[in-house]
């Protein structure tokens, strides 16, 4: 199994970076300030907004390994992992990261909004490509909420600054996410996205515990299409095929259920497969390896 820096709230990706934590809630790391840095497979239980003008290649991202453009934005929110396990080689990165824990959100209007915010999707392994005018406007921004942060102690009032300030640069990465979007063939974007969230909607609504695993007949009723015309559709714009795209969800639901610490036979229930050894089936079709050298067992 991958080593996985759990990052459960800001302090944790800090720590690791040696960076000063700022807030219990949100942090503001300028990678200039502490490079060279280790790289990281990440665990999150945080939204993270990652700015830099260069990543490193072959990074790790939901079901997908991609390069990210330079002078982009790549955006995570809890339970996701993404990032590059750490080889001992040191990396320089320029840019900055701003991360900012569910709690902060609780009883605010944001915290509802948050759905709405699709560029945090694992579905958007297409990072948030800037223009020079826009990276400047959001390092500004958070430069001033780094000053914020560093310079006054936690209160409600503060609090309400650092809101104002993540609602703000939300909204810029949100501007960049619908220009990109705009410019893709929307038609198969759009269902692309509706069946990834269908997805998504039916392990948070736990329909897998009585209707199992979902399949391309179930996914092109709700969207209401053909199976085959579903297929044709995921085909075009992944190149593989609907089926192929479901397993790829639930065994990436398995991964983050495994690490988390449920044992197979847990898992594979609370996946909806009725066997165990279903799963462990799937899962070595899919990842090569089988749940147990996942594990490093």
């Amino acid at each position: 199994m991958k080593t996985l820096l759990q990052v459960a709230t800001p302090k944790e990706y800090a720590d690791y970076l040696g960076a000063p934590v700022l807030h219990p809630l949100v942090n503001v790391i300028h990678y200039d300030e502490v490079a060279p840095i280790r790289s990281s497979m990440n665990r999150y239980g945080v939204y993270g907004l990652f700015i830099q003008k260069n990543f490193p290649k072959n990074l790790t991202y939901g079901m997908k390994m991609f390069d990210a453009a330079d002078g982009s934005i790549i955006a995570v929110e809890p339970g996701q992992i993404g990032g590059k396990e750490d080889n001992g080689e040191p990396l320089h990165i320029s840019g900055w990261v701003l991360m900012f824990s569910p709690e902060l959100l609780h009883g605010t209007d944001l915290e509802a909004k948050m759905k709405d915010y699709q560029f945090f999707s694992y579905f958007a392994t297409e990072t948030l490509r800037m223009e020079p005018s826009e990276w400047g406007r959001i390092i500004q921004l958070l430069t001033q909420l780094r000053h914020e942060l560093q310079e006054n102690p936690d209160s409600p009032s503060l609090r309400n600054i650092i809101m104002g300030y993540i609602r703000l640069i939300l909204e810029y990465c949100n501007r960049i996410y619908l220009r990109q979007l705009s410019k893709e063939d929307k038609s198969s974007s759009d269902i692309l996205k509706r069946f990834h969230n269908l997805l998504r909607e039916y392990y948070l609504e736990n329909l897998q515990l009585d209707k199992g695993v979902p399949s391309v007949q179930y996914c092109a009723e709700e969207l209401a299409y053909s199976p085959r015309y579903l297929g044709d559709v995921i085909h075009k714009a992944t190149g593989g095929t609907a089926i192929g795209y479901i397993h790829s969800f639930v065994i990436e639901q398995g991964k983050n259920l495994l690490m988390s610490g449920h044992n197979i036979s847990e898992t594979a229930h609370l996946l909806g497969f009725d066997f165990p050894h279903h799963f462990t089936r799937l899962f070595k079709k899919t990842t090569g390896i089988t749940p147990s050298e996942f594990l490093g067992k």
